[in-house]
C-alpha cells in the first residue's frame, strides 16, 4: 500500500462556519469547518466542535447554538476574531461591531458580516469523538442572508489567509515547525506528538517542517 500520506486529509472538502452560543450573560463563538447535513427526513445537521473551544462547553451545557455560514466576502479579521482567541480569555462580542451581528429568536447571536446564511439549532444527541464532540442537531430556523458563494476551506487557504512570512533570523541549524492552518511557528528539532497550536488549536498533524 505504500507510505501513508496524511496530506490526503487536505483533499477532503469543507465549508467554514461560525458556531455561536449563549450561556447566561456570556455570548461566544468559534470557527468550525464541520457543519454538515446528515439526514433529510428528519432534517438533521451535525457539527463537530473541538473540546478546547469554550463554545464547545456552552453548546454541551445549553443544547443550543447558531451556525453562520461564512461567505467568500469574509476577511481575515473575521477568522482571527473568532478563531485565534479563546472565549475563556476574552469577551468576543464586547468589541465586535454591533452592525456585524444580530440576535436570533433563540437569543443567540448570528454573524451578518461575511456570511450568507444562518441556522438556529437544537442538539438532539451527541457523540464523544476524543478531541471533538459531534453534536447532532435539529434546525429550528434557517434563512439565507446573501447570494454570495460559500467560503470553502480551500478558498480560505488560497485567498483569505495571509501567505506565511519568512521566519526571522534564527541560529544556524535550528528547525522550525509551521502550522499549516494559521502560520504559527514552533522552534525545536522535534515537535511533540501531543502539541496543540496555541493560536488555532490544531494538533501536530497540521504542522510542517520548515528547513532554513
Amino acid at each position: 500500500m505504500g507510505e501513508m500520506n496524511t496530506k490526503a486529509m487536505y483533499k477532503l472538502s469543507y465549508g467554514l462556519f461560525i458556531c455561536t452560543a449563549v450561556d447566561g450573560e456570556k455570548m461566544n463563538g468559534c470557527v468550525t469547518n464541520t457543519a454538515v447535513q446528515v439526514a433529510s427526513d428528519p432534517n438533521l445537521i451535525s457539527i463537530a466542535i473541538n473540546k478546547a473551544n469554550f463554545t464547545h462547553d456552552m453548546v454541551k451545557k445549553t443544547g443550543k447554538c447558531n451556525v453562520s455560514v461564512i461567505s467568500t466576502e469574509a476577511d481575515f479579521e473575521l477568522f482571527k476574531h473568532f478563531g485565534f482567541q479563546s472565549g475563556r480569555d476574552v469577551d468576543k462580542f464586547a468589541d465586535y461591531p454591533k452592525s456585524s451581528y444580530e440576535i436570533a429568536e433563540n437569543g443567540i447571536p448570528f454573524i451578518t458580516a461575511g456570511t450568507n446564511a444562518y441556522f438556529s439549532l437544537s442538539v438532539e444527541s451527541s457523540v464523544d469523538l476524543g478531541s471533538h464532540t459531534l453534536f447532532i442537531c435539529k434546525p429550528d430556523f434557517m434563512t439565507v442572508l446573501s447570494d454570495v458563494q460559500s467560503c470553502t476551506y480551500e478558498y480560505y487557504q488560497n485567498n483569505i489567509k495571509p501567505k506565511p512570512q519568512a521566519v526571522g533570523q534564527t541560529p544556524k541549524g535550528e528547525t522550525i515547525w509551521r502550522c499549516t492552518i494559521c502560520g504559527y511557528e514552533y522552534v525545536g528539532e522535534e515537535l511533540p506528538d501531543d502539541f496543540i497550536c496555541p493560536i488555532c488549536k490544531h494538533g501536530s498533524d497540521d504542522f510542517e517542517k520548515v528547513v532554513r
